[in-house]
């Protein structure tokens, strides 16, 4: 959706490490016969359809845990726990960055085994909050995973949530999509990248730490999701926000997983960006008002627009900037090579100013 006509809700979050905890239930009825049945027969009827349909439902999440769980992995990056998806068959797995943070060494457990594994950093992103190590050696009998299509990604789809929530390796939840194309920001506080993501998908599952990096799954057995990120409630002293989860998109993820397998780093990130530096200034009532540019890149997006360092944005289209977190989301959803229309500051005066949007 084009940034001008509309923008992301702005959440404060929390780095978390996600997972799913919440339950649906599934029902089906059936038609009664066109004959006259005693209220004991019609009881009984309705409990045996019943059953059937919640045998049904219980059959299917038994054959996408069985078909998913051996494609997903505990990571130990040293310092922290998390959770991996097999990508390929030459022993590639996507995590996320802020789970293997600065660390280039790993320890892996797959499902199927018990033997732990060493793994090496291949690159990390962390403007997206994703990386790729790999295997040293590749076990026989290694699944990768199936990724789904994130454009039938639809709220009310039952999920599964897979990963190592608390060191609990081969952990299954269950949740449901409560919405997408949700922008959020993530804290840098307990190893945070402090990204910006657009387009995540919003589950109803709990947040616990080690099940970052793992699987959200639809019942298709294919992965439409990394579970990344939990809310935090600011009016309950930041406690996490249950029932509100995020996970990046599987488009996302293949997008940048691809070019790190092929290249060794993202070289096409599909962000869009400014090619400033920034800091959020506060107006007479101390109250955050925009973002200052400390530094202007020579020949980027700003630069070329005329914008100099000392400018204060405040706006970006329509929408309001105050914050170096509200100007990343406003740029989150936009594109490179896209034209926007910049509202700053300049010596107290206010001016406009047309920008193509670079690349991160």
């Amino acid at each position: 959706m084009d940034a001008s006509h509309s923008r992301r809700r702005k959440y404060r979050l929390l780095l978390a490490l996600a997972a799913g905890l919440c339950a649906t239930a599934l029902m089906s009825g059936c038609s009664g016969s066109t004959s006259k049945t005693s209220p004991a027969t019609k009881s009984s009827t309705q409990q045996r359809a019943n059953t059937r349909a919640a045998g049904d439902l219980q059959a299917e999440y038994q054959s996408v845990i069985r078909d998913v769980l051996p494609s997903v992995v505990q990571i130990d990056a040293s310092n922290s726990l998390g959770s991996g998806i097999v990508y390929d068959d030459k022993g590639h797995i996507v995590t996320n960055a802020h789970v293997i943070g600065d660390e280039t060494t790993f320890k892996v457990t797959v499902a199927t085994g018990e033997k732990v594994l060493n793994a090496s950093l291949v690159a990390a992103y962390p403007p997206q909050d994703l990386a790729v190590i790999k295997l040293d050696e590749v076990p026989s009998g290694l699944e990768p995973a199936k990724f789904g299509d994130s454009e039938k990604v639809e709220v009310g789809q039952i999920v599964l949530a897979m990963g190592s929530p608390l060191g609990l390796s081969s952990s299954v939840t269950q949740g449901i999509v409560s919405a997408v194309g949700r922008t959020v920001s993530e804290s840098r506080a307990g190893g945070g990248t402090g990204a910006t993501i657009a387009n995540m998908v919003q589950t109803s599952a709990a947040i616990n730490p080690g099940n970052s990096g793992g699987a959200l799954v639809n019942l298709n057995s294919e992965v439409i999701g990394i579970p990344t990120l939990g809310a935090v409630d600011p009016q309950m002293g930041d406690t996490a926000a249950p029932g509100i989860g995020f996970a990046i998109p599987a488009s996302m993820v293949t997008t940048v997983a691809d070019q790190i397998v092929k290249n060794g780093r993202v070289t096409d990130s599909g962000r869009a960006a400014l090619d400033i530096t920034g800091r959020t200034v506060v107006d007479d009532n101390y109250q955050p008002a925009g973002v200052a540019l400390v530094t202007v890149t020579t020949g980027g997006a700003a630069d070329d627009a005329g914008l100099r360092a000392g400018d204060i944005i405040t706006k970006i289209d329509d929408t309001q900037v105050t914050t170096i977190t509200s100007l990343s989301e406003a740029l989150a959803v936009d594109k490179p090579g896209q034209k926007v229309t910049l509202t700053f500051l300049r010596d107290g005066v206010q001016k406009k100013a047309q920008v193509t949007l670079g690349e991160i």
